[in-house]
């Protein structure tokens, strides 16, 4: 989630000051995702370090209004114009953690396997429940909508992954999926570069 382009493309609407962007935020993804004051502020610093929001006025009550720059329009413009490269996101602990259990001698994979399960099992029926709750009408209800059904989506996705892991493990016998320390030892420092030829 890029909490960074949100701002920004809230800010592209006027000129607000840290708490606003919080409750604008929470306005604009269901209060599916709650950001601390800090986190924005946070943010804030780093946007007006990198030029793309600067510091405005401050009204009677001392809160101090951020303005878009250009730069920040135009980022929120190619922000909202690329996909989403979901390849560059972080690594997926638990793919991570399921590998390397599957691999390791004297793990119980089909226990770790289970214990997942039944965590992502309660997490669909969770957001099942607050699905069926119901949202407000309007634009804030629909977007805590499009957010809960993609975490829907993503909790089915998790449980169908589950049961094709399960699958897949059962294919293999258990010794042979295991793997011992390598014998040979990686050298330390850089590879070793190619020769360079002289021009």
């Amino acid at each position: 989630m890029s909490v960074r382009q949100s701002l920004l493309a809230i800010l592209d609407q006027g000129p607000c000051y840290g708490y606003q962007l919080r409750a604008e935020f929470n306005r604009r993804t269901g209060s599916t995702w709650p950001l601390n004051v800090g986190q924005i502020y946070n943010t804030l610093d780093r946007l007006e370090r990198d030029g793309l929001v600067s510091k405005g006025a401050t009204d009677e009550q001392g809160h101090v209004f951020y303005t878009i720059t250009d730069a920040g329009s135009l980022e929120v413009s190619d922000w909202l114009g690329s996909p989403v490269d979901r390849g560059q996101t972080a690594r997926d602990e638990l793919a991570i953690k399921l590998s390397v259990a599957a691999t390791l001698p004297g793990v119980d994979v089909d226990a770790v396997l289970r214990t997942q399960r039944r965590a992502s099992a309660s997490r669909l029926a969770a957001l099942t429940r607050a699905a069926h709750a119901g949202s407000p009408d309007g634009p804030e209800g629909l977007a805590r909508k499009l957010v809960t059904d993609a975490q829907l989506f993503q909790a089915e996705a998790e449980l169908n992954w589950l049961d094709r892991a399960r699958e897949r493990l059962a294919e293999q016998p258990a010794h042979a999926m295991s793997l011992g320390l390598a014998s040979e030892r990686p050298k330390r420092g850089r590879p070793a570069r190619d020769a360079v030829t002289a021009g």
